[in-house]
């Protein structure tokens, strides 16, 4: 029976403690904190600073009227001269150096080739033939020639080279003319050769050179006696 009553005692203290604990128990209020929108900082560089303009001084600027030097331009001329076709100013200026050089009839006949049939006279001889040789004495550039004798064509198309190269010619009695007619003038012009006659004993009758314009001939006669 006391034991009944000693669990009685402490069941009425548990719950007596209990009911204290329970009443002892309080609500904590955490109060919200207000969180303020992020906004997107903005990166305000400074301001550039503008720093004066350097000043050496002032400067004395002639006043232009007072100088003359309004005056207006003169249009640019090579030859202080004004053309309305530029075609004449070229042609003028060719013609000036042409005079310049001042070139005798014979100088100009070695740069153009002669434009007149050239005569190397005559000669007497009693051989029975001739050889007769040819050659380019200036630049080998593609002159070609055209042998005749008595106006009879023995040789119809000769390129001249550097070397001699020829044809042999019987004689007749009286004249023989040999005529060398310039079919070009060849790639630097003009018509530019070297020729010799030997007889049958290789003696040498005539020679000679030549600068032909195209078309032009150049002739020698043998008198065979």
């Amino acid at each position: 029976m006391k034991l009944v009553s000693l669990y009685i005692i402490i069941f009425s203290i548990s719950l007596s403690a209990y009911g204290q604990l329970d009443n002892r128990k309080t609500s904590v209020a955490i109060p919200a904190v207000e969180t303020k929108k992020e906004t997107k900082s903005k990166t305000i560089l400074p301001a550039e600073k503008k720093e004066d303009p350097v000043v050496f001084g002032k400067l004395d600027v002639p006043d232009i009227s007072a100088t003359g030097l309004n005056t207006p331009k003169k249009s640019f001329s090579l030859y202080e001269e004004e053309f309305g076709n530029p075609g004449e100013l070229y042609k003028k200026q060719i013609d000036k150096n042409i005079a310049d050089l001042k070139l005798s009839p014979e100088e100009v006949e070695q740069l153009n080739g002669s434009k007149t049939d050239q005569y190397f006279g005559d000669f007497k001889s009693n051989a029975k033939f001739v050889n007769v040789v040819y050659r380019d004495h200036g630049a080998v550039d593609g002159d070609i020639i055209q042998v005749r004798v008595n106006d009879d064509v023995i040789k119809s198309r000769v390129y001249l080279n550097g070397g001699y190269q020829g044809v042999k010619i019987d004689l007749r009695p009286g004249l023989n003319k040999i005529d060398f007619v310039a079919l070009n003038q060849g790639q630097s012009g003009p018509n530019t050769a070297e020729f010799r006659v030997v007889d049958d004993q290789e003696n040498l009758i005539s020679g000679n050179r030549w600068n032909l314009a195209t078309g032009v001939k150049a002739s020698i006669i043998i008198v065979k006696e």
